[in-house]
C-alpha cells in the first residue's frame, strides 16, 4: 500500500483560499504558566512559570523527558486545562476553553466510529452552521489533499492507521484553525509509515501554513520537522531551551545525514538526558 499525498488530478488551488487561515493570524503566547493537579491527596506539579511566544505559521515542536508535562502544556493551549497561574492568548484573545481556532490531533485517532469518513471530516465545519452540502465540500477538498477521496465512504474500522490519521488531520484543518495542535500525531504507526506522514505533513503545513505546536518524544522527527525545538524540564516542566531548526525548506529524509542536523540531534539528545537523569535521581530521594 502506498501512502502519498499526492493527488489523483489538480486541485484549484484558488477554491481552497477560504480554509487557510490569514498568515498573520496564530500567534500563541503562554505567559508564566503553572499548572498543578491534585491526586491521591497529593499536589502534582506539572507545569512551572513556563513562558514562550510563538509567531504566526511557525512549526515548533516540543521536546523532553517522559512526564515532562508536554501534553499539559499542548492541553492548556487547546483550552482543555486551565492554568493554575498564568495565561494562554491566541492572538491576543485568552484561551479560557477549547475553540475552532485550533484544531487538535491525538496519538489516538479519535474518529467516529459510526460515520463516513467524508462525515468525519465534514462534522466540525457541519456543527459551526456551514450547512450540510458546505461542509461536505470542505470534506472532499481536504480528503483530496490527504489522498483519501477513494475512501471518503469508507469506515474508520476500514482503514489502516496512517489512513485514520490522515483523516484526522483532515478533520483538525476542515474548521480552519489558526493554531494545529497535535500529541505525539505518529506515535503509535509503524516507522516506515511515520516518515511518510511526516513529510506529507511537512506538504501540507507549506500549503497552509497553520501554526503548528507538536509534541513528540522523537529527537529526529522533532528537528525534522521544525522551525523551533522547546525543550522542556523534568517536571515540573518548563522551558530550558528555544532552539532554533536553521535546516533549509523544503526537507527530505537524507537531511538526517546533514551534519548540522546530526549536530542538534547530538545537543538534544545530551539535554534530554540530563533532565532523564535529574528525574530518575529525584525519585530515588
Amino acid at each position: 500500500m502506498i501512502l502519498t499525498l499526492a493527488r489523483s488530478s489538480p486541485v484549484d488551488v484558488a477554491s481552497l483560499a477560504p480554509a487557510r487561515p490569514a498568515l498573520d493570524r496564530g500567534r500563541v503566547e503562554i505567559w508564566d504558566v503553572s499548572v498543578r493537579f491534585r491526586s491521591g491527596g497529593k499536589t502534582i506539579h506539572a507545569l512551572e512559570n513556563t513562558s514562550v511566544d510563538i509567531s504566526p505559521g511557525s512549526f515548533v515542536c516540543l521536546l523532553g523527558p517522559s512526564g515532562c508535562g508536554k501534553s499539559t502544556l499542548l492541553n492548556t493551549v487547546a483550552g482543555y486545562v486551565r492554568p493554575t497561574t498564568g495565561w494562554v492568548r491566541i492572538d491576543g484573545d485568552q484561551v479560557v476553553r477549547p475553540g475552532p481556532d485550533r484544531g487538535m490531533v491525538f496519538q489516538q485517532y479519535s474518529l467516529f466510529p459510526w460515520k463516513t469518513v467524508r462525515d468525519n471530516v465534514a462534522f466540525g465545519p457541519y456543527a459551526q452552521g456551514k450547512g450540510r452540502a458546505r461542509a461536505r465540500a470542505i470534506a472532499d477538498e481536504l480528503l483530496d489533499m490527504v489522498g483519501l477521496t477513494r475512501f471518503a465512504h469508507r469506515y474508520p474500522t476500514e482503514l489502516s492507521g496512517g489512513m485514520q490519521q490522515r483523516v484526522g488531520i483532515a478533520r483538525a484543518l476542515a474548521n480552519k484553525p489558526t493554531v494545529l495542535l497535535m500529541d505525539e500525531p505518529f506515535g503509535a504507526l509503524d516507522a516506515q509509515t511515520r516518515a511518510v506522514m511526516q513529510e506529507n505533513l511537512l506538504r501540507l503545513w507549506a500549503e497552509f501554513k497553520t501554526t503548528v505546536l507538536f509534541v513528540t518524544h522523537d529527537v529526529d522527527e522533532a528537528i525534522f520537522l521544525a522551525d523551533r525545538v522547546l525543550i522542556m524540564s523534568a517536571a515540573p516542566g518548563r522551558i530550558i531551551e528555544d532552539m532554533p531548526v536553521p535546516l533549509p525548506r523544503p526537507r527530505s529524509p537524507d537531511v538526517s545525514t546533514d551534519p548540522a542536523f546530526v549536530a542538534l540531534k547530538r545537543h538534544c539528545l545530551q539535554a534530554i538526558r540530563t533532565e532523564s537523569l535529574k528525574a530518575f535521581e529525584d525519585q530515588d530521594h
